[in-house]
């Protein structure tokens, strides 16, 4: 089995066991990735908008919180980059548009929940 199967397989995992529909982000189209975004600063956040353009819809930043001010906050990286930067995370990123994330205390804790209002992203 290649990578890429790999990755796909443990998305499928992950959908199964919170009970989300299975959602491919396309390994060519872009997520935004926080300026912030350190693999070691707890936690770690993830969240998907509906799929528009050539992006997933998932967002992921490091910390707390964001400043939603900040247009520049989140900086469009290739899916595919986050093999290099931080591969843990692409196993959750098969779950649908309205789900988030929530990975702390170097990954013994994580959370995953359906958020609907992340449906309601305006462009």
């Amino acid at each position: 089995m290649d990578l890429i199967n790999k990755y796909i397989e443990e998305q499928r995992k992950i959908c199964r066991q919170y009970e989300a529909n299975y959602a491919e982000a396309d390994w060519d189209m872009f997520i935004g990735l926080g300026k912030n975004f350190d693999p070691k600063q707890n936690p770690i956040n993830g969240l998907r908008h509906p799929i528009h353009d050539q992006t997933t819809g998932w967002y992921i930043w490091s910390g707390e919180d964001f400043d939603k001010s900040d247009d520049t906050f989140f900086e469009p990286v290739h899916l595919h980059h986050l093999i290099e930067i931080y591969p843990e995370i692409i196993k959750f990123l098969g779950l649908e548009p309205g789900w988030r994330f929530l990975i702390a205390d170097n990954a013994s804790y994580v959370d995953v929940w359906e958020d609907l209002s992340l449906l309601d992203a305006v462009d």
